[in-house]
């Protein structure tokens, strides 16, 4: 079972052999890539590759690109024991693991702004949220009716539009049976949310409308990631 809030040790007490400032280099792709860009692994006192989504547990981070084709390669060619510089062992189900705890993430930073008056659902709702100004984000659940995420996306403008959540997800947020439509107001929860739903769009290999626009610099670094292991293939 992998969790992400077990306390981990690792080759070293904490990161300060690792690059410094807001980068970190991908072990799959070599890459210097932004913190929002990648996902962060500790080594548990039994030797086992333990997710740090928050980025908080003590150790030496072993940073991934948030791309299950970056997380899947690191996996198949053991570059957790390499970059760990000692033997680790990898749970079965990592990657979709770490897929379903960064959707946890999100489902519960959009509970949080749900009870701080930050968000709502309903396509009605929502429309008038867009339509006075006072949304920041749109969320649209991926399995949705096209019509729908269609005339709401029309409306949002500019505003990034998340599309990487099920009906499913989206209603345990609100405390209902199904929700397809939903929309933030602007603030902290608002900007971690994008950060954490472009994070999940690159281990649900969400390509074009799953986060429009999301914080500076994620997206591409899924993108380069990509890239990387495109290039990697032909050396």
């Amino acid at each position: 079972m992998v969790s992400a809030v077990q306390m981990t040790i690792g080759p070293a007490d904490d990161d300060r052999k690792e690059e410094h400032g807001s980068r970190r280099r991908c072990l799959a792709t070599g890459r210097s890539l932004p913190k929002q860009a990648l996902i962060r692994f500790v080594v548990a006192p039994d030797g086992t590759v333990t997710p740090d989504l928050e980025e908080r547990l003590p150790g030496r981070g072993l940073w991934v690109s948030a791309d299950r084709d970056a997380l899947e390669r690191a996996v198949a060619k053991r570059l957790f024991t390499r970059a760990a510089r000692m033997p680790v062992q990898v749970p079965d189900g990592l990657v979709d693991a770490v897929e379903r705890l960064l959707a946890q993430r999100c489902v519960h930073l959009i509970g949080l702004a749900r009870r701080a008056g930050q968000a709502l659902a309903g396509f009605e709702k929502v429309r008038a949220w867009l339509k006075g100004g006072e949304a920041a984000v749109l969320l649209s659940a991926r399995d949705g009716a096209a019509d729908g995420r269609t005339k709401l996306r029309a409306l949002a403008g500019g505003l990034p539009v998340v599309e990487v959540l099920d009906t499913d997800e989206l209603a345990s947020a609100f405390g209902r049976d199904r929700v397809v439509h939903a929309a933030l107001a602007p603030g902290g929860l608002a900007q971690k949310l994008l950060s954490e739903a472009d994070r999940l769009a690159g281990l649900r290999r969400e390509h074009g409308p799953a986060v429009v626009r999301a914080i500076d610099g994620t997206r591409a670094g899924a993108e380069d990631a990509r890239a990387a292991k495109g290039q990697g293939r032909t050396r």
